[in-house]
């Protein structure tokens, strides 16, 4: 048991001499850059159920997800009107 805690008792000093290790790379954030890009803002409303299966419907064919394919649609609908 003695011999135990002395190999413990040295493994801790050795730590503390030998401080922490240096890292190998530093790691930052990754920047984000909107450029080009509106900055968007979230935008709720309840639709009937049915609506919404079509929209699924349409946006799969078009092979668009369902955001680009309400944008698409908003924009043509200010551009009639």
């Amino acid at each position: 048991m003695a011999d135990y805690k002395e190999k413990l008792g040295g493994l801790a000093s050795k730590l503390k001499e030998a401080g922490p290790p240096t890292p190998l790379q530093k790691v930052s954030p990754l920047k984000t850059a909107n450029v080009g890009r509106e900055v968007e803002v979230q935008f709720n409303n309840y639709i009937p159920k049915s609506l919404l299966k079509q929209l699924k419907t349409l946006a799969l064919e078009l092979d668009l997800s369902l955001k680009e394919l309400n944008i698409k649609a908003l924009k043509a609908y200010l551009k009639g009107s």
